[in-house]
């Protein structure tokens, strides 16, 4: 067996798990909100559903910030082979969350009831809005090191037999306007579809409070690592909404 064949293997049979997952957990996002989480394959009878659809919705914001955490790096090493765990932990990171995404989108039981569709000019502006919301996420996690948001960087480098180089700071592109341009374009993407459920209400008040909540923990982080840097920029980009014209120089008159 040639000289690294094993790391390279592995390297690649990770990216190509990884990606594969990713694809069909944003396919599945995609598709389940379009319809407002009216069609989607749970089939779990009330009142069960009630507290499968509670728990699919919850597992992933608590599980998602678990894995961020240092105790959630150590559990991240179980999915890879010992040696490489380390390296693959971006990759392994990646997978997690998007079998928690497609679990969430595919085994969703939907309540039956439709408490509003749109129609005519309503549904073609409301998709041209799900659209934008959808590619301000994308330009968001290209702003932030699309290689890290995808889960590349742990595959390529094992491959590469190098140690993963994480991107800096992210101060550029969305991030100059917000500081939180992932998790607000991601919460766009919950209010912006053309039906309406209490499905996709119970959802999106969901995961619309992990998107307000969960980048305090990002920060603190960030706040550790790049200190005074960080703290500069935090004084002068808002959180996740953008300023509005002439705000920023009122609020620097006052303070």
């Amino acid at each position: 067996m040639p000289p690294g064949f094993r790391r390279i293997s592995t390297a690649f049979s990770y990216g190509v798990m990884c990606h594969i997952i990713f694809a069909l957990a944003v396919g599945a996002m995609i598709v389940a909100m379009f319809f407002g989480m009216s069609e989607s394959l749970g089939r779990v009878p009330e009142p069960w559903s009630y507290v499968t659809n509670g728990v699919l919705a919850l597992q992933f914001p608590i599980v998602h910030s678990l894995l961020l955490s240092a105790r959630g790096s150590r559990l991240l090493k179980w999915f890879a082979p010992a040696d490489y765990a380390q390296t693959l932990s971006t990759t392994t990171y990646a997978m997690v969350a998007s079998l928690q995404l497609l679990m969430l989108f595919v085994l969703w039981t939907p309540s039956g009831v439709v408490w509003w569709r749109a129609e005519g000019t309503a549904f073609y502006v409301i998709c041209a809005l799900y659209t934008v919301s959808w590619l301000l996420l994308i330009k968001a996690s290209y702003d932030a090191g699309a290689e890290v948001q995808s889960g590349a960087l742990g595959w390529m480098s094992l491959a590469q037999d190098k140690k993963p180089v994480f991107p800096g700071m992210p101060t550029t592109g969305l991030f100059r306007i917000i500081r939180q341009p992932i998790y607000a374009s991601f919460a766009l993407t919950l209010w912006t579809v053309p039906v309406w459920t209490p499905d996709q209400l119970a959802l999106a008040m969901t995961l619309t409070a992990y998107c307000l909540l969960a980048p305090k923990l990002k920060e603190n982080r960030f706040e550790k690592r790049y200190g005074a840097r960080f703290r500069a920029y935090q004084s002068q980009v808002p959180y996740v909404i953008p300023y509005l014209k002439g705000s920023r120089k009122h609020d620097q008159h006052s303070s």
